[in-house]
């Protein structure tokens, strides 16, 4: 039985007071606020997140009063995140109205079909007592929508009904921060990895999910990462693991917490009874899984010592969020196939995404790994118009520089030692002990686990690919003998064109022109026809052209690119009036000429053609019949009806 002796100086409680309004109430209980005056501070942001997000822009109403004398008293807002309140003896509490409708895995959410929410942007913190035991009481919402809610978090549970609503503790403000709940109706997997639970508790599904195969799929990922740290004891950091899936129409992300994550995905990409899947789609999925599940080693307990501690009111800088998330999203894939959810070709191939994905942006050119990392607040994470030509993605160029790590470790010490030794000593040294990372942290570490012979070669990564900004050589460093490293063959008019323009110019120009035109979607035309059509055109010959105007020789014309031709003849009113005058001469000529007119089908008997029009009306007794209808949609409309082969390829 908890009694009130039993509960700690800090307390919150929080009630879904208003699911239609969006809306929590948070009530904070300080037993011993400090007699010079309490300030109270809600965080600027999240742990995790890089982006000053301003949570306490969502209080809609704060108020103090003495648990005493019941009596209100006077809060002084001194910032936009914090308030001070005078001089007071005895207990107090202050009751807040949060407005919470944001369905990312950021802040807090609430409605009709699922409540959510992260203590940072819905609990106080109380300045000067944050290191002390704090508690959180859960209220069920008062509604006939949530009967059949219950609570899923990791927070240290004291006293709580069958639903999960009621008492929970936490060592700290820390901690406390640290333990998303949600709240709604779940369809919950579980198993164990190396003796430790595990559990996925979805939202979102409308069709019950195969829980055999996605827990079979995530016992394999997570035996394999907590292999990867302690290959001898197979032993978890944390004594239980959960992931809280939302799934929605639309969305995609994930954070980590010291023993949970939170992850935003579509229903599309999960497994489900009578649903068709898409494998891709759910490796994606699984991807994410993995990401988010390897940072409860490297994010949640190997940490920058810049963040020891975090400080939730201002931008902590660190420029190693290239090793975080970087090294991370190495591994989120890698897991992947050690854990034999994928297979050596689907991996590799994600391998080369990431890498063409990091040579087309022009970023990696100007800004460093270390400069991205540390200015990722204001730049990677407040991305505009100008991000791909001015910033690099410590995540995919991290991730392409733990490839270039692991190839040159192995190279090294002919395959004796890899990347997996440096995170295993990276754990023991900064996870175990919790003892934060300097930012060069790094060499003395690569010096231990990999030879001191291998720190100039280390130094030169460092100061090339790190601090400088150099493509990394990956293709260089690949051996022959093992994975062979060749430009990627366009298949079609969009590969070719994105090769040729990139991605962003082949949507603006290029996409709908040619569907619109060809009526064909432009995967699936022929990338040999793309290289007739735009023959000797490229994004720098079309710059160079508009810049210097060249002109072909007297009598050289054929070495003029057809497509940057400077002048053409071009009827007045249109290409329409080819067509006018077309029409005209083949009446001259006595052919008939119906306007205006759908066509149902033509069909063939005794070497004439049959023309069935869409208003009923049959003309036949033609030699021939010329048709400009795209050949998809003509073949199948032609009677009797063509043999299979040429039909099927009439759709390709």
């Amino acid at each position: 039985m908890t009694t009130t002796t039993d509960l700690p100086a800090i307390q919150y409680t929080v009630w879904p007071a208003d699911l239609h309004g969006h809306r929590y109430q948070v009530k904070l209980h300080i037993a011993n606020p400090d007699p010079e005056g309490q300030v109270l501070q809600m965080p600027a942001w999240i742990p995790g997140s890089y982006l000053i997000r301003d949570f306490s822009k969502h209080i809609e109403s704060i108020e103090a009063h003495s648990v005493q004398t019941k009596k209100k008293l006077p809060l002084e807002r001194i910032n936009n995140d914090q308030w001070y309140l005078p001089k007071v003896s005895g207990a107090i509490e202050v009751l807040t109205t949060i407005y919470a409708y944001d369905p990312s895995v950021r802040a807090a959410f609430l409605d009709t079909e699922r409540g959510f929410f992260n203590a940072s942007s819905s609990c106080l913190e109380v300045k000067g007592q944050s290191d002390l035991p704090c508690s959180l009481a859960i209220a069920p919402p008062e509604s006939e929508f949530a009967a059949h809610w219950s609570i899923q978090t990791t927070l240290r549970s004291v006293k709580t009904d069958g639903r999960g609503f009621g008492f929970y503790l936490a060592q700290n403000y820390a901690d406390l921060l640290d333990h998303p709940v949600a709240m709604g109706e779940f369809q919950l997997i579980d198993w164990d990895s190396h003796g430790t639970p595990h559990a996925m508790a979805i939202q979102g599904c409308i069709h019950p999910v195969d829980a055999k195969r996605l827990a079979q799929d995530l016992q394999a990922i997570c035996n394999c990462t907590i292999s990867l740290f302690e290959p001898k004891t197979k032993q978890a950091p944390f004594a239980r693991y959960l992931f809280l899936v939302n799934a929605m129409l639309n969305g995609y992300g994930g954070l980590e917490h010291r023993n949970s994550t939170a992850l935003l995905c579509r229903r599309d990409q999960i497994p489900q009874h009578d649903v068709p899947l898409d494998e891709t789609s759910y490796r994606e999925f699984l991807g994410l899984c993995s990401h988010e599940y390897f940072h409860a080693w490297l994010v949640k307990r190997i940490q920058a010592k810049a963040f020891q501690p975090y400080d939730l009111s201002q931008r902590n800088h660190t420029r190693l969020l290239w090793l975080f998330e970087g090294f991370t999203s190495y591994y989120d894939d890698l897991q992947l196939f050690r854990s034999k959810r994928i297979d050596l070709n689907t991996y590799l191939g994600l391998v080369a995404n990431n890498w063409n994905a990091i040579l087309r942006g022009p970023g990696r050119n100007k800004q460093s790994l270390a400069d991205s990392s540390f200015d990722a607040w204001t730049k990677y994470y407040q991305a505009d118009e100008n991000t791909p030509n001015a910033v690099v993605s410590y995540y995919g160029k991290g991730a392409l520089l733990a490839l270039g790590l692991d190839l040159q470790i192995r190279t090294f010490s002919k395959n004796q030692k890899s990347l997996d030794n440096l995170m295993r000593l990276i754990w023991q040294k900064h996870g175990v002990t919790l003892e934060g990372i300097a930012e060069n942290g790094l060499d003395d570490l690569m010096i231990e686990a990999i030879g001191p012979d291998f720190s100039k070669t280390w130094a030169e990564m460092k100061s090339r690919y790190i601090f400088g900004t150099e493509d990394i050589p990956i293709q260089k460093w690949i051996s022959s003998k093992l994975v062979s490293v060749k430009p990627k063959k366009p298949s079609n008019f969009e590969d070719w064109v994105t090769n040729q323009f990139g991605k962003r110019l082949f949507n603006i120009f290029f996409k709908t022109y040619t569907e619109k035109v060809w009526g064909i979607p432009c995967n699936e035309i022929s990338a040999d026809w793309a290289a007739q059509r735009i023959k000797g055109l490229s994004l720098s010959s079309a710059i160079w052209n508009a810049l210097f105007k060249p002109k072909a020789a007297k009598g050289d014309k054929d070495k003029v690119i057809k497509t940057l031709i400077d002048s053409f003849r071009y009827p007045k009113k249109g290409p329409g009036m080819m067509w006018e005058v077309c029409t005209q001469k083949c009446i001259a000529m006595g052919v008939q000429v119906e306007m205006n007119t759908g066509v149902n089908g033509i069909s063939q008997a005794d070497g004439k053609w049959t023309v069935h029009t869409s208003d009923g009306r049959t003309l036949d007794g033609f030699d021939y019949v010329l048709s400009s209808a795209p050949m998809r949609e003509l073949i199948p409309s032609v009677a009797p009806q063509f043999p299979a082969k040429p039909l099927a390829s009439s759709q390709q």
